[in-house]
């Protein structure tokens, strides 16, 4: 089996030009997946810096590129209105040629719910009950079914359907997130992918969870992809990656404290820190890339699938 590897660019302290620039370079390189945040405000540093807003960037994106898939990695459930996810994500399949991805998950960011006047919940559980009732009707509608809600729902769809239905004949759902009662269950009932991240013990157990819950459900784990990201900076000399990603976490407002999830050093390194996390099925890795985007690293992690083919 084969390993995929894709790119987040943060959509914060970039100016467009740089942010159009570097999608296009990692679709010309030949990566699998591009993704990037779906947020209001900046999560990294002062939260007033200036950020762009994930889907119509994603539909940016998708003209732009040729391809590579595209996702946000994830999009807030409490933004918007489900209906309205659904047929955003089936727009940008058909402006993308069948390219796109459907992120989403429960939301976490506070400040920018009060800032923006959205509705936060009266906590994570709740959120969590609105997302898992929001991705299984996105799966239903994105599957060709006329969705009404059952009695109860917080969403109240009636005779929903959508038209033109997705290209794909089942647009892909990404759920991000690790909460293990919750989240992962909606994972194995629904999901086509999943990211997560942390160590490898972490990852371990999180995996043997998920795995319970899909047994619970009747549902194939190997159905659903596993995808993680560190954030990467190649160098063949891993200090001099160091002091590429302090600077770049300088310029988001942050500083490098040398205890952040991070692998640095040359491709050979970046493959041997990801063989752990392959036995626990993480094949598809999403490497975090903060502005100013380092375009050494664009061109030289697709060296790391070939290290990896077939293991």
């Amino acid at each position: 089996m084969s390993v995929r590897i894709g790119f987040l660019p943060w959509p914060q302290c970039a100016d467009w030009a740089s942010f159009l620039d570097v999608a296009r370079r990692i679709d010309r390189a030949g990566y699998d997946s591009l993704w990037t945040w779906d947020h209001l405000m900046a999560i990294v540093g002062p939260p007033d810096g200036p950020i762009f807003e994930g889907w119509t960037a994603l539909a940016a994106w998708a003209v732009a590129t040729e391809r590579v898939e595209l996702g946000l990695m994830v999009a807030a459930n409490t933004f918007r209105n489900p209906g309205v996810v659904a047929k955003m994500a089936v727009t940008v399949d058909h402006i993308s040629g069948g390219r796109a991805w459907l992120g989403l998950g429960g939301a976490w960011f506070d400040e920018e719910h009060d800032a923006f006047g959205i509705d936060f919940g009266a906590g994570f559980g709740e959120r969590l009950d609105r997302l898992d009732e929001a991705v299984g009707a996105l799966r239903a509608i994105l599957g060709g079914e006329t969705f009404t809600s059952p009695e109860g729902s917080y969403y109240r769809f009636r005779e929903a359907r959508l038209s033109p239905p997705p290209l794909r004949d089942r647009l892909p759902i990404m759920i991000g997130g690790s909460g293990e009662r919750k989240t992962l269950r909606t994972v194995a009932a629904y999901a086509d992918g999943w990211n997560t991240g942390g160590s490898v013990e972490r990852v371990a157990r999180k995996v043997a969870v998920l795995e319970e819950h899909c047994a619970a459900v009747g549902r194939d784990p190997a159905e659903i992809e596993r995808t993680f990201g560190p954030s990467i900076v190649i160098r063949d000399d891993p200090e001099e990656a160091r002091r590429v990603y302090a600077a770049a976490l300088a310029h988001n407002g942050d500083v490098f404290t040398g205890e952040e999830d991070a692998w640095f050093g040359p491709p050979e390194a970046i493959a041997e820190r990801w063989r752990p996390y392959l036995a626990y099925g993480m094949r598809h890795l999403i490497a975090d890339l903060p502005a100013p985007f380092d375009l050494e690293t664009v061109e030289r992690l697709i060296e790391v699938q070939a290290l990896l083919a077939n293991e």
